[in-house]
């Protein structure tokens, strides 16, 4: 199968993939792992997700957190790496995208924290690097440590 042929066979559909699916894919592209119970919390609380699709794997995925109101936050987009640099970034992009600006309100502040080159992805949509913030975060440690 050709690399266009196997992004013809990607279905976007407009919701968020299971815990297992979301763990793999943070795994397999290279974001930082989520503990089981982390995962099904956080996925609960997402206001707007999609997901890639070929045939019954989950390919794709990417999310829109936040308060519904005045903070949106994309987060979780991902692509296996075998399909990466073939547009899908843009298509997860593109539906979250639409998603927001036809939904949020005026005034509603959108963000995303852009990991390497990514962030020329994300230009596309508007989002702009910003000279008065400063992204800054910190990580819970696990009980263990």
């Amino acid at each position: 199968m050709s690399a266009v042929e196997a992004v013809a066979d990607v279905v976007l559909v407009e919701r968020f993939p299971g815990v297992d699916d979301y763990r793999r894919l943070r795994s397999i592209t290279g974001l930082s792992p989520k503990g089981e119970e982390a995962a099904r919390r956080a996925l609960a609380s997402t206001l707007h997700g999609v997901s890639l699709l070929r045939g019954d794997e989950v390919v794709g995925m990417g999310r829109i957190i936040g308060d519904d109101g005045c903070f949106y936050f994309v987060v979780d987009i991902a692509v296996v790496p075998e399909l990466q640099g073939q547009g899908l970034g843009h298509r997860i992009m593109a539906a979250l995208d639409a998603w927001v600006r036809e939904r949020a309100p005026a005034t509603a502040h959108v963000s995303l924290f852009a990991d390497g080159n990514a962030k020329y992805l994300y230009e596309k949509y508007g989002f702009e690097q910003l000279t008065k913030s400063v992204a800054m975060a910190y990580v819970v440690p696990s009980a263990a440590t």
